[in-house]
């Protein structure tokens, strides 16, 4: 049984004992799981318990956190006054949340008084609880089995038949430039694990196994430096990066590209995953050689900035890092090591993703970090660019994003306006 269905249970048998004598009991029902999801990050719920810590302690009550993430504390003489300190906390904290900035934010909790709510909220929990366990048991049936070692070669041999370049997406990565506005500093072409999986069986994981999966990825880097031949992007950056395994940076494919396709004055910038580069440490000094030696960069991606700070920087020497942006950042913003080892590194090396937000933003920038690429960013762009498009009327935001990230296919092929679509700020 899953742990918070474990929770679930527990409230019932506590509601079964306060069931003899319910009179003076109360329950506050706290929706958690209608905060936005970027609001429902594991730390914060941490941080909600403890704001919730004076209401448990004069109720003398119990928290139980249930299946769908809410809360719920069983306790004695539950007061609104109480409760709606604790929310005022939440709702300094998560200013932006929409459901804290309701008429009394009635939608975030509600008070069950026993006797007379016992029924209904007994009900409630009960009906919760059958539904936690009815998902539990799909999840188990319909669980994907790991990849065999004897079908990684069809699984490879499939990708013949794949249209990569439907697949292949693009995103910016902006900076701010001596004039404070966003430019295109380069723009990254991966494609997507989600996506990928949507090509092959079902019931397949082709995460399961870390090593196949390289192996496979392996291949499909080919596939995805073949398709830029094929892509009907006519305005290419001067910079263009691509999310490659450490090994293919030696394939043919990857050495035709540099050669061939890029014209003299563009550039690659190789995106590798730091598992990779500890795992294949003399390939890794080699490979960064040998693109130094062409004129490209090595970029080390995904970089959490706590990891960031056990990095032998000095000794990896990478041209460029990409640290992950996280909600809890917001907090950590006057950390001084974090702030030596950025200058170390060169604050102009240093690209902050995963931007969700202003406040990602504002936080990269306190620590001298000018250059930035996520979801607010490509929000940031495309409305900077349906300013400048003639026919931005006709379509929506989204339309024009997903257009944006687009290599080629039919989606693409919709805008009617495809030099704006392809304009680099």
């Amino acid at each position: 049984m899953a742990k918070n269905v474990i929770y679930e249970k527990y409230l019932l048998d506590a509601l079964d004992r306060v069931a003899r004598n319910p009179t003076g009991y109360s329950v506050l029902y706290i929706n958690i799981s209608k905060l936005r999801p970027k609001n429902r990050h594991p730390e914060f719920v941490k941080i909600f318990a403890k704001l919730f810590d004076s209401v448990v302690g004069n109720a003398r009550g119990t928290l139980f956190i249930l299946s769908n993430g809410d809360f719920a504390i069983l306790g004695r003489d539950i007061t609104h006054e109480v409760v709606d300190q604790a929310v005022l906390k939440l709702r300094d904290g998560l200013a932006t949340d929409p459901i804290l900035h309701t008429h009394d934010s009635q939608d975030f909790f509600e008070i069950y008084d026993f006797p007379r709510d016992f029924a209904k909220f007994y009900e409630y929990v009960s009906k919760m609880k059958e539904q936690a366990l009815l998902s539990v048991w799909e999840e188990e049936v319909n669980q994907k089995r790991p990849v065999r070692v004897d079908e990684i070669d069809d699984l490879i041999k499939a990708l013949d038949f794949i249209d990569i370049s439907e697949i292949v997406k693009r995103q910016s990565v902006l900076r701010i430039g001596s004039d404070g506005a966003f430019h295109v500093w380069f723009q990254e072409f991966f494609v997507a694990v989600k996506d990928l999986v949507k090509k092959f069986d079902s019931s397949l994981d082709l995460l399961a196994n870390r090593w196949l999966f390289y192996y496979l990825t392996q291949a499909l880097d080919k596939k995805t430096i073949a398709a830029f031949s094929t892509s009907n992007l006519q305005n290419w950056p001067q910079e263009i990066s691509l999310n490659l395994n450490l090994s293919s940076v030696f394939s043919h494919a990857f050495v035709d590209f540099a050669k061939n396709f890029l014209k003299p004055d563009q550039k690659i910038i190789v995106e590798v995953q730091l598992m990779d580069v500890f795992n294949n440490l003399p390939t890794y000094f080699k490979a960064k050689e040998i693109l130094r030696s062409g004129g490209h960069k090595l970029l080390i991606d995904s970089v959490p900035p706590v990891t960031l700070k056990m990095l032998n920087v000095a000794r990896l020497d990478p041209d460029l890092i990409k640290i992950f942006w996280e909600p809890l950042l917001e907090f950590d913003d006057n950390n001084a090591e974090l702030k030596d080892i950025i200058t170390h590194v060169g604050r102009e090396n240093i690209i902050l993703a995963k931007c969700e937000n202003e406040k990602a933003i504002k936080w990269g920038v306190k620590y001298g970090i000018t250059a930035f690429q996520g979801p607010y960013i490509d929000n940031l762009e495309v409305a900077l660019l349906r300013k400048k498009c003639p026919n931005a009327k006709n379509c929506t935001v989204a339309e024009c994003l997903k257009r944006k990230r687009l290599l080629s296919g039919w989606y693409r092929e919709g805008c009617s306006q495809k030099e704006f679509l392809e304009m680099l700020l």
